[in-house]
């Protein structure tokens, strides 16, 4: 049996997808996209689950909406489990009455009913079954409330209903179209022929529809003021609203401070022993220097450095986390809605940045939901430079080692930066491509929660699960790559200086490019950079290669490094070219000529940002 979860976005779907499967899940992506679909079976049950990207309808204007579209439309579902949203009933039944065009089995879920709860608001879901002839059930899948009369109904084999929602006159046109349609789903393609005459007239009874059924089945047990208007007064106030996002952002970097702090000294100890019994070891076996040297200098040293940034991104995406499921976040984009109109974006843009602070391929990714052509091609394009969970280390390894007494300060400046480079560049894209069309942001706020811990450990944990493959498998080949050339020379030679290397010669043709960023020809930190274009974390990792050692700025190959140079060095590698992963999901996101203007403006932004940096600061350090 396959069961289809439909519902708008930030419904609960996925909430109540992990309490129908629990840990029996996988992860995979719809044929032809790089959307995410998660599917699992039901618990001591033979039911397959799919949870569809959320939609508000099923007429699609975003890829993310065709996806569900097409996959109710061309995959045999036994039933559709339509979850909606508690304290958005009416909205949430606009789709509901498409979903009933399908005549494919459905269960009505009304989910977060403990927040209604403490409204005093109550649903009368019996009343609302006899109404639509569908089985509507009440459950909170965070409290696991209903959850198991849910498993129940699924089993029910008497889930019919009458879909006849409109006038006798639009009924009697929708039966006549059927007639000429040899297709499964003849009501919905008779409905979708006719909205092309009568799309007002449809939507209007939709909502009517939806309403009436609202005014009916929901009503107030009692009368009391919403939490909701009370924390948005302070939220959403024009004077604090901003400031106070300022605030979230410095304490989150305060807190990844903390962490760095108390495990930093403690995982650099547990490596160093590490690295010393697996070289006394391999010693006594008689193992060839190289080998022992490839082992200690190059995988372990290489994979080590960016693992025991781990604590921090566990705390990056703790607090990601929960300004998400919090409802916080959905305020954010709100509040910078009416400045990013006027340099040509909207809400929607900010959602694409903030989730590509997780990891840029997702946040490119999300730009689906973009209808103006121009603004998800603009919001693709500045999306890399926000700083992704992959920048992390090259932020944590410099703030703290050059601004350890300032470092939420500093670490807070690199994001605060990257908006600034966002708004500029937007504003410029707006006045070279004349984008005089926004998307327009609608969006109804939800309620806020009170995040549930469970599922945030789940997300903490499936994000960092999925950074530590990444680390063991790119950044195992690329430590392995990086050591060899910076340990044989072209004509194969072990044990050569490090001038004359393989790494040294092919890096010096282009280090001069950087000079005018560090004050010096470099071909370490040009090497670095190379690599940062496999995987950002990468740059961390091959500088411990290059230094043989976890204490990276005590060797003679990044000495050089100083306050200024260190916040050039970060700059550039934060708003530069982002990894191969997330240029080749852009790629496929824009066309030709867009994808390479991207490039040349990430390149050119990030070397002009970060020579200023070096110029002044090196200036201003000379006259102090």
């Amino acid at each position: 049996m396959k069961v289809a979860l439909v519902g708008n976005q930030n419904s609960g779907k996925t909430t109540l997808f992990n309490a129908l499967t629990g840990l029996n899940q996988k992860i995979g992506n719809f044929p032809g996209v790089t959307v995410e679909k998660k599917i699992g079976i039901i618990k001591n049950n033979n039911i397959e689950v799919i949870d569809l990207p959320g939609v508000y309808s099923l007429f699609p204007y975003s890829s993310e909406e065709k996806i569900t579209r097409d996959y109710l439309l061309n995959e045999d579902i036994d039933l559709i489990i339509n979850v909606i949203d508690a304290s958005l009933i009416e909205r949430s039944l606009y789709l509901t009455t498409q979903l009933m065009d399908l005549n494919i089995p459905m269960l009505i879920v009304i989910n977060m009913i403990d927040l209604l709860d403490k409204k005093g608001i109550v649903v009368d879901n019996e009343l609302m079954s006899k109404m639509l002839n569908i089985k509507v059930i009440k459950v909170s899948s965070i409290k696991n409330i209903g959850i198991s009369e849910l498993t129940k109904s699924i089993n029910d084999n008497n889930l019919n209903y009458n879909n006849k929602i409109f006038d006798y006159k639009m009924e009697s046109k929708i039966e006549e179209y059927s007639k000429n349609i040899n297709l499964k789903y003849k009501r919905f393609y008779s409905i979708r022929l006719l909205e092309k005459d009568y799309l007002e007239e449809f939507i209007d009874y939709r909502y009517k529809y939806a309403c009436n059924i609202k005014e009916k089945y929901v009503f107030n047990r009692e009368n009391k003021k919403s939490i909701n208007d009370k924390l948005d007064s302070i939220v959403l106030n024009k004077w604090i609203g901003i400031p106070f996002f300022i605030i979230i952002i410095f304490f989150m970097y305060f807190l990844i401070n903390i962490t760095s702090n108390k495990f930093d000294y403690i995982i650099s100890k547990m490596i160093s022993t590490i690295i010393y019994k697996n070289n006394f070891i391999l010693t006594r076996l008689r193992v060839s220097k190289v080998i022992i040297s490839l082992i200690n200098d190059g995988i372990i040293t290489g994979i080590s450095v960016v693992l025991k940034f781990v604590p921090q991104l566990i705390i990056l995406f703790f607090c990601i986390a929960i300004l998400e499921t919090s409802g916080y976040m959905s305020r954010i984009a709100f509040m910078f809605d009416c400045l990013f109109k006027k340099i040509g974006l909207s809400g929607k843009s900010l959602i694409s940045f903030f989730i590509g602070s997780g990891c840029s391929v997702t946040g490119i990714m999300s730009t689906r939901t973009i209808e103006n052509k121009l603004e998800k091609e603009n919001t693709i394009m500045l999306t890399p430079f926000i700083p992704c969970s992959a920048k992390l280390p090259i932020i944590s390894l410099f703030a703290s080692t050059f601004f350890n007494d300032k470092y939420g300060f500093i670490s807070a400046s690199f994001y605060f930066l990257s908006i600034m480079l966002i708004i500029i560049i937007a504003f410029i894209f707006k006045l070279i491509f004349k984008n005089k069309e926004n998307d327009t942001y609608i969006s109804e706020l939800p309620e806020y929660k009170v995040p549930n811990i469970k599922y945030v450990i789940r997300d903490v944990y499936e994000k960092v699960l999925s950074f530590i493959k990444r680390v063991s498998s790119t950044i195992f080949i690329s430590s392995i790559v990086i050591w060899l050339f910076m340990s044989f020379s072209f004509k194969l030679e072990y044990g050569v200086s490090v001038n004359d290397s393989i790494l040294a010669n092919i890096s010096k043709c282009i280090s001069w490019v950087f000079y005018p960023l560090f004050g010096t020809n470099s071909f370490e930190a040009t090497a670095c950079i190379i690599q940062g274009l496999i995987a950002k974390e990468q740059v961390v990792s091959s500088m411990a290669v290059i230094a043989k050692s976890n204490n990276i700025f005590k060797s003679a190959s990044f000495s050089f490094f100083n306050k200024v140079s260190a916040y050039s060095f970060v700059s550039f590698n934060l708003f530069s070219i982002p990894c191969i992963s997330a240029v080749k999901t852009m790629k496929k996101e824009l066309n030709n000529k867009k994808i390479y203007l991207a490039l040349l403006v990430q390149f050119v932004v990030a070397w002009f940002l970060s020579f200023l940096i070096y110029l002044i600061g090196s200036l201003i350090v000379g006259v102090l």
